[in-house]
């Protein structure tokens, strides 16, 4: 059976995760699997069906009848799909990261969507991103990498994010957001946002992309070989 090379990529809201492991997937030539998307998906299918989200025995009623998959399309992105409709920009919508957040600490959600994600590394060499791989998805990957930055710092590279994907938001509260989601995901019981003990942690604050981006690589690669 072959032996294919994971990559758990943690940390909190903001810090570059799925930017940089996207970056280092198309580089290296792995499957880049964002499992933040996975609870956005979730987060817009409970708020569209009108459930507030920390209502947890509605959003686990409500599982069973939501269809979730992904698709990469030609260019690597990865497009999320909800019951038959692509949902891949609707997710990013700021409202749309409190409702992740909160179902994110439902551990019936968790569940639910655990399989899903262990599916994509037993088949292929990935690089897969969230808040608790290291820790729950891929206790054995065979690296592991907290990725953080001062809470000004990821909440002005999200700012300029939201300009640039036409979906302004005033600073202000982008750093309410992730300030919130910070306590959110670290204070949850189940699978709380931490490093997991074996994990490199890398403070991406001050670094340009392409330098974090080159760190990374750089780190996979040595693990590599």
């Amino acid at each position: 059976m072959e032996k294919f090379f994971s990559v758990a990529i943690d940390g909190p809201s903001g810090a570059g995760k799925s930017t940089i492991a996207k970056m280092c997937a198309q580089k290296l030539g792995f499957l880049y699997i964002d499992t933040g998307a996975l609870y956005r998906t979730v987060g817009l299918a409970a708020r569209n069906a009108g459930i507030a989200s920390k209502d947890e025995a509605a959003v686990a009623a409500l599982l069973p009848k939501i269809q979730i998959s992904m698709r990469h399309d030609d260019n690597g992105l990865q497009r999320m799909i909800l019951n038959g409709n692509d949902v891949t920009n609707e997710i990013r919508l700021p409202e749309i990261s409190i409702y992740a957040s909160d179902v994110s600490a439902m551990p019936p959600v968790r569940a639910f969507l655990l399989e899903m994600q262990r599916y994509f590394a037993k088949n292929g060499n990935v690089i897969m991103d969230g808040r608790d791989i290291g820790t729950v998805v891929l206790p054995n990957a065979n690296l592991k990498i907290f990725l953080t930055a001062t809470a000004e710092e990821r909440a002005q590279r999200r700012f300029e994010e939201l300009q640039l994907r036409g979906t302004p938001s005033p600073y202000e509260e982008v750093l309410r957001d992730i300030i919130y989601r910070d306590n959110n995901d670290s204070t949850r019981s189940a699978a709380p946002l931490r490093p997991a003990d074996e994990a490199t942690i890398l403070d991406t604050t001050g670094n340009t992309l392409v330098q974090s981006f080159e760190i990374i690589c750089t780190l996979i690669k040595e693990k590599m070989t």
